[in-house]
C-alpha cells in the first residue's frame, strides 16, 4: 500500500466509535487504516472485533506507550508513507490528498503535517499542534497559532506551505524509509515531545518538515492526559531536557560549521554551549517549581523535582567525539529551520497577543 494510518489507541473506545466511520470513508484505495492497542481495557478490542471488522488491528499485551506502541506497530507496516493518527482526530474528505501530493512532489521533505483545528470550536487552531510549531533558544515549544494558552482563529494567515521545527504527533505523516532510518520514535520519552525530537533529527539528517494547509483535521486533544496532569507535566519537562541534550549540540555545531567554523572547534563549541543551555533550562524550571511551591502545587512540584532526577539518572550526555562524528557524516546535508534565538515566555507576556504578529524565529 502506499500509504499506513495507523492509530495507537489507549482506552479510547469512545473516539473509536465517534471518529474511526469517517476517517473509514476518506481513505480510498491506496491507504489502509490499521488500529494498534496498547493494552486497553475499556472493550476497544470488542468494538473493533464487533463494529469494524474490516480495520487490521494489533493488540499489544501491555501498554508501550505511544514511543513503544507505534514503533511496534509502523516497523511491522510495508507502505511508502505512515500516518500517525490520534483516536481523537476528526478528519473531512479531501484531508489525506493534499499530504500524500506534497510528499509525492518534494522527495526532500521527510515529514508533513495538515493545520490541526479544534473539534469543540471548529475556526480556532488547536493547542497541540496548530500550524507546524517553533522552539525557543531554551527549547519551549510554540506553535504557528498557538504560543503559550493563546490560540488564533484561523483566519487564512497561515495557508501557505511553510517549513516549520515540528508538527504535531496527533496527525503526521513521514516516509517510512525515514522512519526507520531515525529507529524511529525514542521509546525513553514514552509519550509527550516524541514527536518534536522526530522531526529534529529528521532535520538534522538533511529532510524538511512542512505543513501543508490544503489538509485540515480537528483535535479534541488530552485524550491520553488531561492538559493539567502532574503526569504529563512530569513527562515534558523531563522529555525536553532529554530532547535538548541528544540534538542541541549538533545543531548549533551544524550552524558554526556551515557559518565557517572548523569542524573540531564547532563540535566542541557546540557541545559547550548546549551543557550552558540545558544548565540555564534547568534552572528556569526550577523557577516554574517555585511557584508551584508558593501557589501550593505539591503534585506539580514533585513533577518538575522527579523529572529532573529521572533526567539524570537516564544515560548520556553532549560528547564533542559524538557532536565530531555527525558533522563528519552529515554537515554538508543537515538544516535545521524554525529554531529561534530569543526566549519566548517573556514575550509572550509582555506582548499578549501581539506576539503572533512578530513569532517568527530568526532565519
Amino acid at each position: 500500500m502506499k500509504t499506513a494510518i495507523v492509530i495507537l489507541n489507549w482506552n479510547g473506545r469512545k473516539y473509536l466509535e465517534r471518529f474511526l466511520p469517517g476517517l473509514l470513508g476518506t481513505t480510498g484505495p491506496d491507504a489502509e487504516v490499521i488500529v494498534a492497542d496498547n493494552a486497553s481495557s475499556d472493550g476497544s478490542v470488542e468494538l473493533l472485533k464487533d463494529r469494524f471488522p474490516q480495520v487490521r488491528t494489533m493488540i499489544f499485551s501491555k501498554n508501550h506507550g505511544f514511543t513503544g506502541g507505534y514503533n511496534r506497530a509502523l516497523m511491522e507496516l510495508r507502505a511508502e508513507y505512515f500516518i500517525l493518527l490520534n483516536s481523537d482526530i476528526e478528519v473531512e474528505d479531501g484531508w489525506l490528498g493534499p499530504l500524500t501530493d506534497w510528499m509525492d512532489s518534494h522527495p526532500e521533505c521527510g515529514i508533513c503535517a495538515p493545520k490541526l483545528h479544534s473539534c469543540s470550536d471548529r475556526k480556532m487552531f488547536e493547542y497541540a499542534g496548530a500550524a507546524g510549531g517553533y522552539i525557543d533558544r531554551y527549547g519551549y515549544p510554540y506553535c504557528r497559532g498557538r504560543v503559550m494558552k493563546m490560540v488564533e482563529e484561523d483566519k487564512g494567515q497561515y495557508d501557505t506551505p511553510e517549513d516549520v521545527f515540528w508538527v504535531s504527533g496527533a496527525c503526521l505523516m513521514i516516509r517510512s524509509e525515514l522512519y526507520r532510518k531515525l529507529g524511529g520514535l525514542d521509546e525513553k520519552f514514552f509519550a509527550h515531545m516524541e514527536e518534536i525530537d522526530l522531526c529534529w533529527r529528521a532535520q538534522l539528517l538533511g529532510y524538511r518538515v512542512t505543513v501543508v494547509p490544503g489538509s485540515v483535521v480537528y483535535h479534541i486533544g488530552g485524550g491520553s492526559l488531561p492538559n493539567d496532569s502532574p503526569k504529563k507535566l512530569y513527562l515534558n519537562y523531563r522529555n525536553n531536557l532529554l530532547m535538548l541534550r541528544k540534538n542541541l549540540g549538533k545543531t548549533i555545531a551544524l550552524k558554526m560549521m556551515q557559518d565557517g567554523e572548523k569542524a573540531s572547534e564547532a563540535a566542541a563549541k557546540g557541545a559547550r554551549k548546549a551543557v550552558r543551555t540545558i544548565h540555564a533550562r534547568m534552572f528556569m524550571d526550577g523557577m516554574s517549581a517555585a511557584v508551584y511551591l508558593l501557589t501550593f502545587r505539591w503534585a506539580y512540584l514533585r513533577s518538575v523535582f522527579t523529572a529532573h532526577r529521572d533526567f539524570r539518572k537516564l544515560r548520556g550526555k553532549v560528547t564533542v567525539s559524538d557532536i565530531r562524528q555527525y558533522l563528519k557524516e552529515h554537515g554538508s546535508d543537515g538544516r535545521v529551520t524554525g529554531m529561534s534565538s530569543r526566549w519566548i515566555i517573556p514575550a509572550a507576556v509582555f506582548c499578549r497577543r501581539r506576539i503572533f504578529r512578530k513569532m517568527n524565529p530568526d532565519r
